[in-house]
């Protein structure tokens, strides 16, 4: 059965390597599994992504990078999760709508009413029926990406503390007002304990979907 799951949470966080743990664990039940991420995904959305993230563009403003953001999952609704969901598969994302509203809303400070508007026309109202937010200190995810050495830095991750402290607190409000999607993890706890909570809430709504008529 259909089931789409995102992943957000700070710089830093493991949501890649959930991701790959998880597709690797449905897959191996027989699951039809995508997993992708964003911005990318697709070959516009790949270029688009070399633009949003490469650490040179300086002068990007945010109205600008919510628009290149968008066009990007576009395409990648479209051409790639879409179908695999009319499948019947499972789609994992790493980062979707969601990263708008926090990064470009509470982040850049943009009127979320646009941005949800912006939103809806480029997923076609496509929200996920699971999303895990893996809950760090900012500070702490920022450490582990300096430890990946300066090559790992991108344009999103060179601003200013302040800057994520508020992108932190959006997505909690976010997960506050939509319980029934949200599931928020402390990702200090070890990777095989997160990992297990993520599978336990992917095995009851795969359960729960399969009731429904």
């Amino acid at each position: 059965m259909a089931l789409f799951v995102s992943f957000e949470g700070p710089e830093g966080c493991g949501k890649s390597t959930q991701i790959r743990l998880l597709a690797g664990w449905l897959q191996a039940q027989g699951r039809n599994v995508l997993a992708t991420r964003e911005p990318g995904g697709t070959r516009i959305g790949d270029q688009i992504r070399s633009i949003l993230l490469d650490p040179s563009h300086t002068e990007m403003n945010a109205r600008a990078e919510i628009l290149l953001f968008s066009a990007a999952r576009a395409q990648l609704v479209d051409q790639v999760i879409r179908p695999h969901l009319d499948q019947g598969g499972v789609v994992l994302c790493d980062r979707f709508a969601d990263s708008t509203l926090a990064y470009q809303g509470y982040g850049q400070q943009l009127d979320l009413g646009i941005l949800r508007t912006i939103t809806r026309f480029a997923t076609h109202d496509l929200w996920p029926d699971l999303t895990f937010y893996l809950d760090l200190p900012v500070e702490e995810g920022l450490r582990r990406k300096a430890g990946g050495g300066a090559a790992e830095w991108n344009r999103m991750e060179r601003k200013q503390l302040e800057y994520h402290q508020r992108v932190a607190r959006g997505y909690l409000e976010m997960a506050h007002a939509e319980p029934a999607r949200w599931v928020v993890i402390d990702a200090l706890q070890d990777i095989d304990t997160i990992q297990q909570m993520i599978r336990d809430e992917v095995s009851r709504k795969l359960t729960l979907k399969g009731r429904e008529p």
